[in-house]
């Protein structure tokens, strides 16, 4: 694989971990800034709502910009708000510099995996967007410990400046190893765009991707109690069942990059989901049977921790196909539904714990993978062409000069 990849892989990594790192030296920062620990949460609330909110906004308006140009751009504004973050002393200007940060990883993001796609050799796109979303789960798995440590260690200003310094190393390795030369993409008007956009099956696979977000979440955020409650996991149990689903999570995205190439991302998106599913129905019935051993536990934290991660190569593969010239903004908007399906299925969780209880939490995210199930059977039924629909468009709409 070219060295191009490897470092977006980094890039993609530096990035994610600056949003989940902060989960880890939460206390930290309210304590220094005489917050309570709601309101410094309301830093990683930020983060998100300004990444979805920006990623589409970006991938329309910056859709001329070279891409090793936007990579450049975004890493130094990147860089420079955590770099800003390590000498305030005020809140509300952390705020703000975790919004810059935001915006820069908005404009960002959605043009690595196009960049990614676009750039693979024939038969390899899953796995060359596997590689990058590596980044995604390796953030989780080595990035956030890492910042934790780093901030419980040192303070959590040491933390956002490890995340700067990342940031910088690699803007570096863009400038040595991704290629330049050419433009943007010359892409249709604003209206053609959102037509495009909007029509099913893209749709469809977008709002797949949200409700397996939504799902993963929904387990993921409350998955403390529900150990606590089904297995009696203490403190250590509990962080060797994220370790384990971390790592778990980054075999997971890569082997389903590869099958998604041999397979292709319907077959590999049905057999992901379906493996949740049933995860998830097991789950239910150890909470159903408990007490139950923790190893039994932890096996199918870590099958499902796998398959939460398989999946996303293949709908970033199936939005590349399907959108053609428009593959950027289509995966920007997917980066908006993986944000929104990241807040929904925290505070829908949330609700069905405090109603329920955390052995309901499986049963209900297996009813956000069923539905995503369905939604994905009508995009394998939807009529072919719709690519191909997109590319005369934009040919269209080059020839015209619109």
């Amino acid at each position: 694989m070219p060295p191009w990849l490897f470092v977006l892989l980094a890039v993609s990594f530096v990035l994610y971990t600056d949003d989940y790192v902060i989960a880890g030296i939460l206390p930290e920062i309210a304590s220094d800034l005489v917050v309570t620990e709601g309101q410094a949460g309301q830093l990683v609330t930020a983060f998100s709502a300004t990444v979805a909110v920006a990623a589409p906004v970006a991938a329309v308006a910056l859709a001329r910009v070279p891409p090793r140009r936007l990579f450049l751009v975004a890493l130094i504004i990147f860089a420079g708000a955590n770099l800003g973050a390590v000498g305030t002393s005020s809140f509300g200007v952390l705020m703000g510099l975790r919004v810059v940060a935001a915006a820069a990883t908005a404009s960002a993001t959605p043009a690595i995996f196009a960049f990614a796609a676009s750039h693979a050799p024939a038969g390899k796109t899953g796995r060359f967007l596997a590689t990058v979303s590596l980044g995604v789960t390796g953030s989780i798995a080595l990035g956030v410990p890492l910042g934790t440590w780093i901030g419980g260690e040192f303070g959590w200003r040491a933390t956002f400046l490890a995340v700067a310094v990342a940031g910088m190393l690699a803007l570096i390795g863009v400038l040595l190893a991704v290629p330049g030369g050419g433009r943007g993409d010359r892409s249709p008007r604003l209206s053609e765009q959102l037509r495009s956009l909007t029509r099913a099956p893209i749709a469809v696979s977008l709002a797949a991707n949200t409700l397996l977000m939504a799902g993963t979440m929904m387990v993921l955020t409350y998955l403390a109690p529900y150990l606590s409650a089904t297995a009696g996991a203490g403190v250590e149990e509990r962080g060797v069942a994220f370790g384990l689903s971390g790592f778990a999570g980054m075999a997971g995205i890569w082997l389903g990059g590869q099958v998604a190439d041999r397979w292709g991302p319907e077959r590999a998106l049905f057999l992901g989901i379906g493996v949740i599913i049933a995860a998830m129905v097991a789950m239910w019935v150890m909470w159903a049977v408990r007490p139950v051993p923790i190893w039994l536990v932890l096996i199918v934290t870590t099958v499902w921790g796998g398959m939460a991660f398989w999946n996303s190569p293949a709908i970033q593969m199936r939005l590349h196909t399907l959108a053609g010239p428009l593959a950027g903004q289509a995966l920007a908007l997917n980066t908006s539904g993986t944000y929104l399906g990241i807040a929904f299925g925290a505070a829908v969780g949330g609700v069905v714990l405090t109603e329920a209880g955390p052995g309901v939490l499986p049963l209900a995210a297996a009813g956000f993978g069923l539905a995503a199930l369905i939604l994905l059977e009508l995009v394998r039924r939807s009529p072919p062409g719709r690519a191909q629909h997109h590319r005369n468009s934009s040919k269209h709409t080059e020839n015209t000069g619109e």
